[in-house]
């Protein structure tokens, strides 16, 4: 496809004490492609997440971001470089509106930042209001547009995780990283966040997907990574991996392999 790497990450090893949670893992990332990470609990996906974006410093390999490598970078200093996330565990300023969370995002991006916000002088009066406008376009992107003055923690548990999508996309992201989005949300709003994250891909945003869901991520993915105990299993197009006999032994166990018709019915 003669598609540029956005992301290469090569040789990642992390160790927590005696135990080894990542153990020589490469792979890269094109830009403008959705690439999904899987793998049983425990396999290291979000260890993984936390190297690629600064929380975690890795022992061994090297990870480079639009060119650019991320040695020893910190969470924002990936993050300015274009690399945004959302977590696990939604991480929002309960008590603040929905639009004051994604303006909080959009700070980054501005030049007066977070302290200009609070000394408000006439240039970082006008570029608030650009801030704020442009953080309701981000929830309207969304399809939230309606919560903008709702306190966060008020909303219901899948416009949580949207308004988290919004915030991370306000600091204009060059890949955006979601860490379990479907987790916890019912048929139709996995349906509605599947769509989101087309949208977002159609825009120009790459995309790196960890999800359980595995239905979604075979229906999403252009191409997938499995990891099992911090190593990797398998990765190709979601075709591919779904019918690697590993893959299926993973994540159904010994003896899956032999019967794919399981393996159909429950897609994990």
């Amino acid at each position: 496809r003669g598609m540029s790497k956005l992301l290469q990450a090569q040789g990642l090893g992390k160790r927590f004490g005696g135990l080894q949670a990542l153990s020589d893992v490469s792979f890269d990332i094109e830009q403008g492609e959705i690439y999904g990470l899987i793998g049983p609990n425990g396999a290291g996906k979000t260890t993984l997440f936390n190297v690629l974006t600064g929380l975690y410093i890795p022992e061994e390999g090297s990870c480079t971001f639009n060119g650019e490598s991320m040695s020893g970078k910190k969470p924002h200093e990936v993050a300015f470089a274009g690399l945004a996330r959302t977590f696990q565990n939604i991480r929002l300023f309960a008590n603040l509106s929905a639009i004051e969370n994604v303006m909080i995002g959009r700070h980054m991006r501005t030049k007066a930042g977070v302290f200009g916000a609070v000394l408000r002088t006439r240039a970082t009066r006008a570029e608030e209001t650009a801030t704020e406008a442009r953080a309701q376009e981000l929830l309207d992107y969304v399809g939230i547009g309606h919560r903008a003055n709702d306190v966060a923690r008020s909303l219901p548990y899948g416009d949580q995780r949207r308004l988290e999508i919004a915030r991370a996309l306000a600091t204009d992201p060059k890949l955006l990283a979601l860490d379990e989005p479907a987790a916890g949300m019912n048929a139709s709003e996995t349906v509605v966040l599947r769509k989101l994250v087309e949208k977002i891909r159609a825009d120009g945003v790459t995309v790196l997907l960890i999800e359980h869901d595995m239905k979604l991520v075979m229906g999403l993915c252009d191409r997938v990574l499995v990891l099992e105990y911090g190593k990797v299993l398998a990765m190709g197009k979601p075709a591919q991996v779904q019918r690697d006999p590993k893959v299926i032994e993973a994540y159904l166990g010994a003896g899956a392999a032999q019967d794919p018709l399981i393996h159909q019915e429950r897609p994990a």
